[in-house]
């Protein structure tokens, strides 16, 4: 399928009902309660990073993204139940697949190879469950990165910076490359708390869809950090969306952070502003470390609140974010389903 057929498609289905994204990727690699050996496979059974300071163990546990290499039937499992529990749209394992992130594993080198796995094993499984009347799309994955390009880490030098533009722009393209060239339908730019970070994403992402002569759909959802309404790097929900339109995305919306109670105002500014299609996937509530899956909301209440974003007109796309698993993505569906979706009224 050429990229504007898929524009197309994606734009269609997302016309006639709301779609479903799926959930947490993190979540459920826990329940597998993978150890240190399992991280590193047999491929990194015995490695160690040359560079490390003498006397030093660098330990891979945690390092999620790896396990498309290392642990690839993992992913692919996880893929397909949320597919089976009814996802129209799979995002990639790659959300700290960028040099930036893997440098603190000191597994730079590997970002390409681990994002174009990744798509790959997100391509097997949504075509094994695509059908004519639900075709099944894969989201590439980009994380916002450990690092923020407009606020210092340093308390004591606001200008101080840990990374460049520049240097975010080129661990982006690497990361979009290896996306499109493992199947990857569309782009995703999640979770963002600094839009300057974002930007560098799309500026990369445009630079790609230069050298390549063609387009693919890009989202973008953005990250409310508490109650003041804006993300980390200041910016209010307007703010954000009108720094972002220039990239012309099939969605805008808010993930991450806050559950959907408290996301409600945010994702109802945003869908009264936008002249796009509205995504949202709040985490499972506030986080609890007594809970199963570490948050406080069980299926039956996500789905009732993302139930209640539909009627009110607010979405296009729903799904969850940290602690939401397959039961919840089945839960809101089922609850989507029948809802029309939000008018989309194009003022560009």
């Amino acid at each position: 399928m050429t990229a504007p057929d898929l524009a197309a498609r994606l734009a269609d289905a997302m016309s006639r009902r709301i779609l479903v994204l799926d959930g947490a990727m993190g979540t459920m690699i826990q329940r597998y309660k993978l150890d240190e050996a399992a991280y590193r496979g047999e491929r990194f059974a015995s490695w160690q990073p040359a560079d490390l300071e003498a006397g030093k163990q660098l330990f891979l546990k945690g390092n999620n993204d790896l396990l498309v290499l290392t642990q690839p039937q993992v992913i692919g499992e996880i893929h397909e139940q949320y597919l089976a529990a009814g996802a129209d749209l799979i995002e990639t394992n790659t959300f700290g697949a960028t040099s930036v992130a893997q440098a603190d594993y000191h597994m730079a080198d590997l970002a390409y190879e681990m994002n174009l796995a990744a798509a790959r094993i997100a391509r097997a499984a949504a075509d094994k469950f695509s059908t004519p009347d639900q075709p099944r799309f894969v989201a590439g994955a980009l994380g916002p990165t450990p690092k923020t390009a407009s606020i210092s880490p340093d308390v004591n030098d606001p200008g101080a910076r840990n990374v460049s533009f520049d240097e975010l722009v080129a661990a982006y393209h690497e990361q979009a490359r290896g996306l499109w060239d493992g199947g990857a339908d569309l782009f995703l730019v999640e979770t963002i708390f600094d839009t300057l970070n974002a930007k560098a994403a799309l500026f990369a992402i445009d630079q790609l869809f230069e050298e390549r002569g063609a387009r693919l759909p890009i989202m973008i959802s953005g990250t409310v950090t508490d109650a003041s309404g804006r993300i980390l790097s200041g910016q209010t929900v307007a703010a954000f969306w009108h720094s972002v339109l220039h990239a012309r995305p099939i969605t805008i919306g808010l993930n991450c952070a806050l559950g959907a109670a408290l996301m409600r105002p945010y994702i109802a500014e945003l869908s009264k502003i936008a002249d796009t299609h509205v995504c949202v996937y709040p985490n499972a509530g506030l986080p609890n470390p007594m809970s199963d899956t570490g948050f406080d909301e069980t299926p039956d209440i996500t789905a009732r609140l993302l139930k209640e974003f539909a009627e009110a007109g607010f979405v296009n796309i729903a799904g969850g974010c940290c602690g939401t698993t397959p039961a919840h993505i089945a839960a809101i569906a089922a609850a989507v389903k029948g809802v029309a979706p939000r008018a989309v009224i194009h003022t560009r």
